[in-house]
């Protein structure tokens, strides 16, 4: 693996989303944006419909969309399960180690995951990346709600927050279209496309705003343990796993890669709502994300091979 490959690799598909992600963050210094308010925007206009976009124009099977949704469970259960066991080997005090778990389990499959793939591998990659997502965003929206709240809310208000998440609707109404090989109007296809269009670029933008209301905590045996975990034990479960669901091509690709993503920016939001150690889960959120290009890199290198 030279060093003009990894550089290559490393300019032609992360350098774009750290200069605009980096844009979004000198804004965020500079001037005084409201960027939970644009996170609402993305979350509840632009990221249903690039989705909707992607699994409409996709040639995904039921199967293979069943077989990813299954690949991301296994993959979140997986990082769990060894972010709570490292966590108690490193006796780690309760809400620490839920705070950890949280952030292992979850990766930034959004905003940095999906621009990421999609200069890296193109599309069809992205569907499969896509369907991740959404997978994630559901999970995170469920179970990691129910994680964070330490019992202060049930599973039945959990998943009658459901209800309240788009993406759900996105995917749901591409299905049906899908399936009943329905044309959108060209002036509805359009707008769609427009939506979808700048989606990622809002983004990376909304990470780096996001970057710049974090904090640090002083626990750093808990930092490490997320951020070995995210960026190392991701990967490696990651290919693990495609194997075990007989993934090739472009889904093995954009599966693993979302597996390999720095903790969600999310979580922070999480952490915060419930008091859940949001110091520290804002600092593996940063700490992951900084140094997240020094193993996608390679990733993407072995990847493409």
């Amino acid at each position: 693996m030279s060093f003009n490959l990894l550089f290559s690799t490393f300019a032609n598909n992360i350098l774009p989303i750290i200069l605009f992600s980096g844009a979004g963050f000198l804004v965020g210094k500079f001037i005084t944006v409201d960027s939970r308010t644009l996170g609402r925007v993305v979350f509840y206009l632009f990221s249903p419909l690039l989705i909707f976009d992607l699994l409409l124009k996709s040639e995904l099977d039921y199967q293979q969309a069943i077989t990813t949704i299954a690949y991301t469970v296994t993959v979140i259960a997986t990082l769990g399960i060894l972010a709570f066991l490292f966590g108690k080997l490193l006796r780690l005090e309760r809400r620490m180690l839920l705070a950890v778990i949280i952030t292992v389990a979850f990766g930034n499959t959004g905003n940095y995951g999906l621009p990421l793939i999609s200069f890296a591998f193109g599309e069809q990659a992205l569907a499969y990346a896509s369907i991740y997502f959404v997978t994630t965003t559901i999970l995170l929206n469920t179970v990691g709600v129910l994680i964070a709240s330490l019992g202060h809310m049930d599973l039945k208000s959990a998943l009658l927050g459901l209800f309240k998440v788009p993406l759900i609707y996105a995917v749901a109404l591409a299905l049906l279209l899908n399936g009943a090989s329905i044309i959108l109007p060209a002036p509805l296809v359009r707008t769609i496309d427009l939506a979808a269009g700048g989606s990622i670029p809002l983004m990376l933008v909304l990470l780096g705003l996001e970057l710049t209301r974090l904090e640090w905590s002083h626990s750093l045996r808990a930092i490490s343990l997320g951020a070995f975990l995210r960026l190392i034990a991701g990967p490696i479960i990651g290919i693990i796993l495609t194997r075990a669901y007989h993934m090739d091509g472009v889904a093995r690709s954009g599966n693993i890669v979302q597996a390999s993503m720095p903790a969600a920016v999310a979580t922070t939001v999480l952490a915060s709502e419930y008091n859940l150690e949001p110091s520290l889960v804002t600092a593996i959120v940063f700490i992951s994300t900084v140094i997240s290009p020094l193993t996608l890199t390679p990733l993407l290198v072995y990847l493409g091979r």
